[in-house]
């Protein structure tokens, strides 16, 4: 028996959790494509091209990112 790193509860079979495995997978997938998604997209070079929707989403991803820090 050992205590899983993740969520800190015993586990019987001697590893982390699987699934407390997949959801730090998730969320470190989530942060990276949050990171990441207004250089996919170069934002910054054309930003008249997108559409009023776009633009929110990307506004409000890219402030999340920034409480985040």
């Amino acid at each position: 028996m050992k205590i899983c790193n993740i969520c800190h509860k015993i586990s019987g079979s001697g590893q982390d959790h699987l699934d407390c495995i997949q959801k730090r997978r998730v969320e470190l997938e989530d942060e990276d494509f949050k990171s990441k998604i207004t250089e996919k997209l170069q934002l910054s070079n054309n930003s008249q091209d997108l559409g009023v929707e776009v633009k929110a989403i990307l506004e409000h991803l890219a402030r999340d990112k920034d409480a985040d820090k």
